[in-house]
């Protein structure tokens, strides 16, 4: 099985593109910055940055609503691939593709969120404990969606 559950804020604004031909659709590239469930006292949050797509009617919704910091819910399925670039090297990549695309906050917590906020490496100096977040709206939110696709699976 394939699946991936992410939760995080858009680095910035997405990269929207259109295909060629006949059957053209709107092509949504953007990263996501996921909060690591830890962190050490003291320390910057640190982050994760998944690069992600969505294509179709998926990304025409990410191109009209979603924008830098804008915090998401999605799953989807890691999707690895490769190509040459203009020096003649092979360059690997791995892409979450969503299936499933979701506000993660409300409008009004998004309107008052600092978009330009920083995520730093943790800092080595700092004694090894750790504190968990208290779950929040977003977090019941990626629960619901958890679950949502496990009982998919039970219905195969």
């Amino acid at each position: 099985m394939n699946k991936v559950i992410l939760m995080g804020r858009l680095t910035r604004d997405p990269d929207i593109r259109h295909t060629q031909g006949e059957n053209s659709m709107v092509v949504a590239r953007y990263t996501l910055a996921v909060d690591r469930r830890f962190r050490r006292d003291g320390a910057d949050q640190s982050a994760d940055f998944i690069s992600c797509v969505s294509f179709g009617k998926q990304a025409e919704f990410i191109e009209k609503y979603v924008h830098k910091g804008t915090k998401i819910a999605m799953t989807g399925r890691i999707q690895t691939g490769s190509y040459t670039n203009k020096d003649g090297q092979k360059v690997y990549t791995t892409d979450v593709v969503a299936e499933e695309v979701e506000f993660a906050e409300s409008k009004r917590t998004a309107d008052s969120y600092d978009a330009g906020s920083s995520y730093g490496a943790p800092s080595s100096s700092q004694p090894a404990r750790v504190q968990q977040k208290p779950m929040t709206e977003a977090h019941l939110t990626v629960l619901r969606l958890h679950r949502h696709h496990r009982l998919q699976m039970m219905a195969l």
